[in-house]
């Protein structure tokens, strides 16, 4: 694998596509949080791995126009929100998501007369986790559609997955978006829906996390299928296939 550079990257709140006001992404944190546990008689802290954790912390610029960054940022919702950046937009591609909160909207007005707004969004339930893009960033359907499938690399895994869509735009009636999954790619072994892996239908601009049972096999080639009754769907989803157990 080549190094890569940040250029082309995507940045999805909720169902809108901020990646062209976002002006760079300060952090991307997972992981356990720490806990200290430094004994009286010890030289240097000693940590222990608590709960799963994650954020990110990214400077947005000024921009009021319908659907983009103040009118969806500013809100500053209390409500969860789910938040996806894109290395890139290759399908394959790794990506890192989250549920969190957005806990501030935060100005900067510069000397050189620049506006810019910091934005920190905060983990809830699931911790961040790192996947990859079933879609290649957003893709579009007009009707319903087979997508290209993913090779995840591995044989099938036995620990289940997490996927994320969001919907950016739609018309029609409803749009239901699934994964399916083949051991080898369709040749043999026909491509055929994973268990828990449909999104609840979408009838409008929305956002979803759907989780199968935790020790479910997954197989190694993955893609997105789209039914329904729809002229136009516009949406990204990531996957995390889960290589070892994990609890939330």
């Amino acid at each position: 694998m080549t190094k890569q550079g940040g250029l082309g990257d995507n940045l999805y709140v909720a169902g809108y596509d901020l990646s062209g006001d976002i002006g760079s992404l300060s952090k991307i944190n997972g992981g356990p949080a720490a806990l200290e546990v430094t004994g009286i008689n010890k030289s240097a802290p000693e940590r222990l791995g608590g709960e799963r954790d994650g954020g990110m912390d990214f400077t947005a610029f000024f921009n009021k126009a319908a659907g983009q960054a103040h009118l969806r940022l500013g809100s500053l919702p209390t409500t969860d929100t789910i938040v996806t950046y894109c290395r890139g937009t290759t399908l394959g591609n790794s990506s890192a998501v989250m549920v969190g909160k957005q806990v501030n909207y935060d100005p900067s007005h510069g000397q050189d007369g620049s506006l810019t707004f910091g934005v920190s969004v905060q983990s809830t339930l699931y911790g961040l986790e790192w996947g990859r893009q079933l879609t290649a960033g957003k893709r579009s359907d007009t009707t319903a559609t087979n997508g290209t499938s993913v090779d995840m690399l591995t044989g099938s895994t036995a620990f289940g997955l997490q996927a994320y869509l969001h919907v950016f735009s739609f018309t029609g009636t409803s749009c239901t978006v699934t994964i399916q999954e083949s051991s080898d790619n369709g040749g043999g072994d026909a491509f055929a829906a994973v268990t828990g892996g449909a999104f609840t239908a979408a009838t409008g601009v929305t956002s979803q996390r759907i989780a199968t049972a935790a020790g479910q096999t997954v197989e190694r080639y993955l893609r997105v299928v789209t039914t329904g009754t729809f002229s136009e769907c516009t949406f990204a989803v990531t996957v995390i296939r889960n290589d070892t157990a994990v609890v939330f």
